[in-house]
């Protein structure tokens, strides 16, 4: 969704080191020079197609104030129903048996997903994994800063391709809950996206012919690395649903199901692992 206003409210607050509060009770003072040409080299960088959140370097989700950057996915609104999914799932599982649930996500990113869960539920055992070390380098710096005071290790990252980074474990790993927004666009759409989601990392967005690619593979690898009645939860688009639903079907999940954004639409699908 284009917001021109709020991007240039956003800038212009950090232009002048303030909220954007702030800038209602000055809006008619003129800006001092050095705010003025800060100013004038975001919006240029914004009219460039560089997206705010890279100009900011920063990016709120779920309440927190996520550190981002072109090596990751900008975290957006909608991955918040993957996270509320999650925490049905984790309280679930967490009356049901002595131990706090384990839980992996995976394509990480930012770290957003797993830091939201962990901030909320810190005493889950949360892994996170991803293939770009550009990106965990950004996920640790926000577990580091967001997760402060929290039950250690706040997020044990683990760098590989999907369930290959498990391999960096002692023993073969097995979760409660398995989560992921996973690369979905389908790649011959990515050229027709706005300047803004073409400059953020093809690797997180390009899902392959139909968009589909890697959540084949998580399918897939997905039954290994659940315990049974283990939950898979992942984020996609919401007119890809149905085929998701058929590939979990036939995959061996059941109890298959979706879960709705905030403007309605089937945005995270969910099934269990047979058992």
């Amino acid at each position: 969704m284009d917001t021109p206003g709020l991007d240039a409210s956003l800038l212009l607050a950090e232009a002048l080191h303030t909220g954007r509060s702030s800038l209602l009770t000055g809006a008619s003072d003129p800006l001092p020079g050095e705010a003025l040409a800060a100013y004038k080299g975001f919006l240029e960088r914004r009219r460039a197609g560089e997206c705010a959140a890279y100009i900011l370097g920063r990016k709120e989700f779920w309440g927190l104030d996520f550190t981002v950057g072109p090596a990751v996915l900008v975290p957006r609104p909608d991955t918040e129903t993957l996270v509320e999914a999650a925490l049905e799932w984790i309280d679930a599982l967490s009356g049901a048996c002595s131990r706090p649930p384990e839980v992996l996500d995976m394509c990480t990113g930012s770290g957003a997903v797993a830091v939201a869960l962990k901030h909320e539920r810190p005493h889950t055992a949360i892994w996170a994994t991803d293939l770009s070390p550009e990106a965990l380098d950004i996920a640790a710096l926000n577990a580091q800063r967001l997760l402060e005071g929290r039950p250690a290790p706040a997020v044990a990252l683990l760098q590989g391709d999907l369930f290959d980074a498990l391999l960096r474990l002692p023993e073969p790993a097995r979760f409660d809950i398995i989560t992921a927004n996973p690369p979905y666009v389908p790649g011959g759409i990515i050229e027709t996206l706005p300047a803004e989601v073409r400059g953020e990392p093809r690797l997180a967005l390009d899902g392959g012919l139909d968009g589909l690619d890697v959540i084949r593979r998580i399918i897939s690898g997905g039954r290994r690395h659940l315990r049974d009645g283990g939950v898979l939860l992942m984020e996609a688009g919401p007119e890809q649903m149905e085929v998701i639903a058929g590939l979990l079907e036939s995959g061996g999940y059941r109890e298959i199901g979706v879960y709705r954004d905030m403007a309605a639409r089937p945005r995270v699908i969910g099934a269990k692992a047979a058992g």
